[in-house]
């Protein structure tokens, strides 16, 4: 057998146990696997994913610009246009809708390039042209570093993630996981304070409209109202003002309860592996997680894992904790928050993160459990689904990853299992669940178009990369460290727009 078919056998026998490789511990009542019990679990989450049209539609694009006119007006929200017209656009209309936001935002950035070009001296080109050299060394010797350790571990592999993870630095998590909610970020614009105040007005009615609410925080919301806000949208807090106050202080008192009753069987015999794995995945979270008390993650993990028995702990669980608990620290923290440490926090303020991250991260489970159960069906099939939209959005790339012989398995397993967070900076993670929690069953239905819209952004490079190892090197680390709001922004648009061209149509994925 040649070298290149050798290390191909490698990869594919290695990759393609990711998902055995995938430790299952499950709580101590975990029942026995019925295949027609879960055949019928399957459909009965499958219909519950169902997205249903409104029956009202605005007939033209130019009726819908008309009633929007506004928004044309600012380059760094366009995207709220999709928000608004969500819930009653036609597919033509909403395709239009996107494919101009998208323009715009690729004007705006033409512009930014031709203003960078400028501006940049011919100093600053020098050191630049150094710098992409030394970046282009690196990439290089970590394909030599691979050949050479015979790609031991797949996932736990050696190729530098610096483009693609925040490097583990000792900053403190607050200053490095928002950049535009940072201290020193420029002072907010007319329309970022127009939009602020009407959340707050929205926020302080007696009963809060939930879909009006949704529709205000597709396009990003505010840091100020964000911890509120999402707590409203993941229905932990009830729309009533009145309510709020005695459901905070009853859902908390009855996390701890469960605490008290059940952390301290994490040693018994019929939890031990169950603790044991979610001690070891927790320093193996994204380096923001680290700085955070490792025990409140390992309270939060254990005691969801043994209420439900039915999935249990699974690798990929542990990483959903982290954007509920980063948000919920920005509720307590006010005017600077470089080099804030959170342990200095008071303990009862860490207890209501803590139990406000328990229950806001178990109403996101309860959406995408089949993830999470014996053998993953929910994520095989989100796999699955987002192998044959590919093949429809852009037969190239589809046929080159099926011609070099990369199974979609082998890297967007990693994608659903962990909604992208390892694939995206924190920052960017938070902005993007802004959006999931405002659409119908967002981390699960639309977060397959975000996945299609994220490997197409990829195209170019992906067609330049010619043999398997070389696309599995670039999928596994793709770069983007520095995205921000823009990034995720467009990311949005195109997979809104991917949502209405394919989501209800008959034949959805077969040609």
């Amino acid at each position: 057998m040649s070298s290149e078919g050798g290390k191909k056998q490698f990869w594919k026998r290695n990759v393609s146990k990711v998902p055995g490789s995938i430790q299952h511990v499950y709580g101590a009542q975990h029942p026995p696997f019925d295949p027609l019990l879960h055949a019928n679990l399957l459909k009965a989450n499958s219909k519950s994913q169902s997205v249903s049209m409104r029956t009202k539609k605005v007939t033209s694009f130019q009726e819908f610009e008309s009633i929007t006119s506004d928004a044309w007006d600012v380059g760094d929200d366009d995207d709220e246009l999709l928000a608004m017209a969500a819930q009653n656009l036609n597919t033509d209309v909403v395709m239009e809708t996107a494919n101009k936001v998208l323009q715009i935002h690729s004007k705006l950035q033409e512009q930014k390039q031709q203003d960078k070009q400028i501006e940049t001296s011919p100093e600053q080109l020098d050191r630049l042209e150094q710098v992409n050299n030394k970046t282009d060394i690196t990439r290089s010797t970590s394909a030599v570093e691979l050949n050479r350790s015979g790609l031991d571990d797949f996932e736990n592999t050696s190729l530098p993630r610096q483009q693609s993870v925040p490097s583990r630095s000792t900053i403190p998590l607050v200053a490095r996981i928002a950049d535009q909610n940072t201290s020193d970020a420029p002072l907010m614009t007319e329309r970022e304070m127009f939009r602020l105040e009407k959340f707050r007005q929205l926020l302080a009615g007696p009963n809060t409209d939930l879909e009006e609410l949704r529709k205000f925080s597709w396009s990003g919301i505010p840091r100020q109202v964000r911890p509120i806000t999402w707590k409203l949208l993941s229905g932990y807090l009830p729309a009533n003002a009145e309510r709020r106050e005695s459901t905070l202080q009853r859902k908390r008192a009855e996390y701890f309860a469960f605490i008290e009753h059940y952390y301290d069987s994490r040693n018994d015999e019929h939890h031990q592996d169950t603790y044991r794995q979610i001690a070891i995945d927790i320093p193996r979270m994204t380096p923001e997680s680290l700085i955070l008390q490792p025990k409140i993650f390992e309270r939060i993990l254990f005691i969801w894992a043994i209420r439900h028995p039915a999935s249990g702990y699974v690798q990929g669980i542990n990483d959903l904790v982290t954007p509920f608990f980063v948000v919920f620290v920005f509720e307590y923290i006010e005017g600077e928050v470089e080099n804030f440490d959170v342990s200095s926090l008071p303990d009862e303020v860490l207890q209501n993160i803590e139990a406000d991250s328990f229950w806001c991260m178990s109403k996101l489970l309860d959406g995408i459990q089949d993830n999470y159960t014996f053998a993953q069906p929910g994520i095989q099939k989100k796999v699955k689904a987002l192998q044959e939209l590919v093949s429809r959005i852009d037969e190239q790339v589809h046929k080159h990853l099926k011609q070099s012989e990369v199974e979609y398995l082998q890297f967007a397993f990693r994608w659903m299992n962990n909604l992208l967070m390892r694939e995206l900076p924190l920052r960017c993670t938070i902005r993007l669940w802004d959006t999931y929690q405002s659409e119908p069953d967002g981390f699960s239905h639309f977060h397959l178009y975000v996945c299609a819209a994220f490997l197409v952004k990829w195209r170019k490079e992906i067609l330049e990369e010619k043999d398997f190892q070389g696309l599995m090197i670039l999928l596994q680390n793709l770069p983007t460290m520095h995205w921000g709001n823009e990034e995720i922004s467009v990311l949005l648009a195109e997979s809104y727009r991917l949502k209405y061209a394919f989501a209800d149509a008959p034949n959805h994925y077969k040609r």
